[in-house]
């Protein structure tokens, strides 16, 4: 695999961006009206997505299996996981398919958020794993409460099962010591209460954003089930989604009593704790709503195992595009290269205005592989004139259409057929890339007032 990024998606986007207004620049200064450039810009950018669906585009089904494969490892390729892109490769492509699912009109989904991403210190990068369950960085609230819960019903609660307290402000007027006892009595029962309701709805799993105190704890190891606190919302939010669970936030109902129903407990097939590294986690298995996994990242420090986690999210979202878009397109600077050939040809036709902003947008897109190359330490000028000249002859000579997949090969300094080679790329990415990078330059040639501040006079006489 080769560096065939500039760097991620956003950058790219940048770099497009700040081309094409560096070539609006040259345009008004002589004289095209910006209001020209804009619809020129627009009709460029909806000229080149045309042709790189029609002409660029191949279905992923007819590369084959490995086409998810070669489309991971270009994402991690400039990665601080590129090393060992074989390995993450394949355990991305596993958590993907595995959280498979169906929206509401039956199109198939892949949910990057159903994959949570762990980090623990410790061993290798290639130690990390792939786990069967939703995991939370959390444990039990208590050692007394068993580690494993089979058929779980799991209670997903936004309030405190802390022991209540008055609020701040509230005086209570009472002549007998014993008054003020049953307050104090009474205090501890609402907690007591709800967290009764709560496991005679059929709780065996209580999981909480906020804390429970000592007292509370015991009732659950009582009732032999597993108590979690200070679990993050973000987190809370996917078990429940996963499981079919509703998060509660109070058990008040419309008559103004407590009451917990059993409809807003979600299902799963097994939770249980686990210990990994120093830390414990609690693994949800076999979630009834849609599946989930959890990718364990292994590291030396911080810094790594953050750099790890966003090399894989992209990555993950790569993936994502390729299977819900099912086409991808040759990476290593093809597709800019054959819509800048492509839209200069297209520039020639036409008899208005628009074709000197059309031309320029064509030029402006060889940035991209002028970024790669430069960035690999090779000849620009005589790698990006060779890729132009394979992409003419794709496009102007019939029986050479096969030239249309050769990008940069920025390890040997050579031009070679990248989707034999197997640098590709989501087409989704390469479309989405093209329009806001349009779209940025665009609002800032909008931008027709110029605010300048006046000198102080001091300075002036001075």
């Amino acid at each position: 695999m080769q560096d065939q990024e500039v760097g991620d998606g956003t950058t790219s986007v940048v770099i497009l961006a700040s081309e094409l207004l560096k070539h609006a620049n040259t345009l008004v200064r002589q004289s095209l009206h910006p209001t020209t450039i804009i619809s020129g810009y627009r009709l460029a950018s909806k000229e080149a997505c045309k042709f790189l669906k029609e002409r660029m585009a191949q279905k992923t089904e007819n590369l084959g299996r490995d086409t998810l494969l070669n489309a991971a490892k270009t994402s991690m390729s400039s990665k601080i996981i590129g090393v060992d892109s074989d390995y993450f490769a394949n355990m991305l492509i596993d958590a993907m398919l595995a959280v498979k699912t169906y929206n509401a009109i039956g199109d198939v989904k892949y949910p990057v958020k159903a994959i949570n991403i762990l980090k623990a210190h410790g061993k290798s990068a290639k130690e990390s794993e792939l786990l069967k369950g939703y995991a939370l960085n959390c444990g039990r609230a208590a050692q007394g409460m068993v580690k494993v819960v089979n058929n779980a019903k799991i209670a997903c609660l936004d309030m405190n099962l802390q022991k209540s307290r008055m609020k701040m402000g509230i005086q209570v007027l009472v002549s007998d010591p014993k008054e003020l006892e049953k307050i104090r009595e009474e205090e501890s029962n609402i907690t007591k209460k709800r967290i009764e309701k709560i496991l005679a709805a059929g709780a065996n799993v209580i999981f909480t954003t906020k804390g429970i105190d000592d007292m509370s704890l015991k009732y659950f190891v009582e009732a032999g089930a597993i108590a979690c606190r200070r679990v993050p919302k973000d987190d809370l939010r996917r078990v429940a989604k996963a499981t079919g669970a509703t998060v509660i936030s109070t058990l008040a109902d419309m008559d103004g009593e407590e009451t917990f129903d059993p409809a807003s407990l979600g299902q799963a097939e097994c939770v249980e704790e686990e210990r990994v590294c120093d830390d414990d986690i609690i693994m949800v298995k076999g979630a009834k709503s849609s599946a989930s996994c959890t990718i364990l990242l292994r590291g030396a420090n911080d810094y790594m195992l953050d750099e790890m986690e966003r090399s894989i999210h992209d990555a993950l979202c790569v993936v994502k595009r390729t299977l819900e878009f099912g086409t991808v397109v040759p990476g290593g600077g093809a597709v800019e290269a054959a819509l800048s050939v492509f839209l200069e040809n297209f520039a020639i036709s036409l008899g208005s205005r628009e074709q000197l902003p059309v031309a320029e947008f064509a030029e402006a897109l060889m940035v991209i592989p002028k970024t790669l190359a430069v960035n690999a330490a090779k000849d620009a000028i005589d790698l990006v004139a060779k890729l132009r000249a394979y992409h003419y002859t794709s496009q102007m000579k019939p029986g050479k259409e096969k030239f249309a997949e050769y990008g940069l090969d920025l390890y040997d300094g050579a031009v070679i057929n990248n989707i034999e080679k197997g640098v590709i790329e989501p087409a989704l990415s390469k479309i989405k890339i093209l329009q806001f990078a349009t779209e940025a330059a665009i609002t800032i040639l909008r931008i027709d007032d110029l605010v300048q501040l006046e000198k102080d006079p001091s300075e002036q006489q001075g």
